[in-house]
């Protein structure tokens, strides 16, 4: 997935702004398509500045868990392999 040049905390700035303003005007403003707004209202609309650093949160220590289960895993058929083995 490609990176973003703004933060989850910028997108949602830009969000509140077009709320006040026409999308039109603040996408031109940020240098940005207003198609992009919508998109990010359609994942941010509900959510308030803190839900977006909770959110941010959850996403880095959900990725850290898959990666430990993916060690642990890869452990597991390790030691199967290791086990039947015949000595």
């Amino acid at each position: 997935m490609r990176q973003s040049r703004f933060t989850e905390e910028q997108m949602f700035s830009i969000l509140r702004e077009a709320d006040r303003e026409p999308v039109v005007a603040v996408a031109k403003r940020h240098g940005i398509n207003a198609q992009t707004i919508y998109m990010w209202r359609k994942r941010f609309g509900s959510f308030q500045p803190d839900d977006v650093r909770r959110l941010k949160q959850l996403e880095s220590e959900n990725a850290k868990l898959k990666k430990l289960v993916a060690e642990r895993d890869l452990e597991i058929e390790v030691m199967k392999e290791i086990a039947a083995k015949k000595w």
